[in-house]
């Protein structure tokens, strides 16, 4: 109990402290905030001060923000901004990635399905990561933006779906047919979601939107939670139910007022990024086994390599999903954005070191690769934005 009691206490120290450090160097270098809350959890988890352990209870609240994580991914994208030509060129660049991320696996991992991991880990775009910096940046409804939301799209549920069919345990011929199962069941719900009014849902949530009551965001979790736990019984990632739930949340609401529909956003970003998600990032830092990564120089090397397969691996192809008629510089700034990957790195590592297909080391370096392209492709990819932004201003 005293263990649970003060990694709790310092868990919502480091959460408090993380944005007061970005505040701090803002000025200076924008620096996201998932990154100041992996570092803090690793400075003053075992691997440096040891002020903290990793205890069941704060992994399973970790497992809850990582799902809120994906469950606002899918709630935020506008599929009827990204269909088309950016969802098609985003999907051909993936399929590009996953096979070159394996083909990397392949000289770099001790197995076959140790260069699954990696291909997976390489091929993935951190959506939920992204869309806050894109919003604070007001770049989600530029065309740039829209090229980032579908490869981000696109980056968080084809890495699932390869999670779902080589990492499950089953067979592939089994795991293929589980995974349509779930995809009509969940595309069955989210048509019926589309045909329906939802009228009484609706004026539920609006009459309670200011009450204790709180419909809007318990239908959120209930959701969330029926998704998750089919396809954990299904024998799927977990992700891809807390996906789904997200996209299938943002039917069901469409039709309800708009105002409401910006109240309850608010009260789900509280929920994800006031607590949960957090958590999720901390957590991650906390169990971020440094020693393992810092024992040899081989190991240490291949976190500047995974780095740079990154961005020619998963950065590269993404610039098929640059829009029509783009500069150079946009093509960078896509390709930069398409490169970040943290919370599927996380999650296929955590796959890999749960059932011994990957030594600690290789999943160390991995994660410390998303790491550093969370801190630096957004923020170099926001300069080419914002140079093209200082030529457009500048008078003729």
């Amino acid at each position: 109990m005293q263990g649970l009691s003060t990694s709790l206490v310092v868990i919502a120290l480091l959460a408090v402290a993380a944005p007061l450090a970005v505040r701090s160097l803002d000025r200076v270098v924008k620096v996201p905030l998932v990154v100041f809350e992996i570092v803090l959890g690793i400075l003053l988890g075992p691997s440096v001060l040891g002020w903290v352990q990793s205890v069941q209870f704060t992994d399973t609240l970790a497992d809850f923000g990582l799902a809120m994580l994906f469950f606002v991914a899918g709630n935020e994208i506008d599929f009827a901004l990204i269909r088309g030509r950016p969802a098609s060129r985003a999907g051909l660049g993936w399929l590009i990635s996953l096979a070159a991320g394996i083909g990397a696996g392949l000289l770099l991992g001790p197995s076959v399905e140790a260069a699954v991991i990696i291909g997976v880990a390489l091929c993935s775009t951190a959506l939920g990561t992204l869309l806050p910096i894109l919003r604070d940046a007001g770049e989600s409804r530029t065309p740039v933006g829209i090229a980032v939301t579908a490869l981000g799209a696109i980056g968080e549920f084809g890495p699932l779906v390869a999670i779902s069919l080589f990492l499950s345990g089953k067979q592939l011929g089994p795991a293929t047919g589980v995974l349509l199962g779930f995809v009509v069941l969940t595309g069955l719900a989210v048509f019926l979601a589309s045909r329906s009014k939802h009228r009484f849902l609706h004026a539920q949530v609006t009459r309670t939107l200011h009450t204790s009551s709180q419909f809007a965001v318990r239908s959120i979790m209930f959701i969330l939670t029926v998704l998750v736990v089919l396809s954990m019984i299904l024998g799927l990632d977990m992700l891809l139910g807390a996906f789904a739930a997200g996209i299938l949340w943002k039917v069901v609401i469409a039709r309800a007022p708009e105002q409401d529909r910006s109240v309850i956003e608010a009260k789900v970003d509280a929920i994800a990024f006031g607590f949960l998600v957090p958590i999720f990032f901390i957590d991650t830092g906390i169990d971020f086994d440094l020693g393992a990564l810092i024992a040899s120089p081989l190991t240490l090397a291949l976190v500047p390599l995974f780095l740079l397969l990154l961005l020619v691996i998963r950065g590269l192809p993404s610039m098929l999903a640059a829009p029509k008629g783009s500069t150079f510089a946009e093509k960078r700034a896509v390709a930069l954005f398409g490169a970040t990957g943290l919370p599927i790195i996380v999650a296929v590592t955590g796959i890999g070191q749960d059932t011994g297909i990957i030594p600690n080391g290789i999943a160390s370096a991995l994660v410390g690769a998303g790491m550093l392209s969370v801190l630096l492709f957004p923020m170099l990819a926001l300069r080419q934005r914002g140079r093209k932004a200082a030529r457009i201003q500048e008078p003729a």
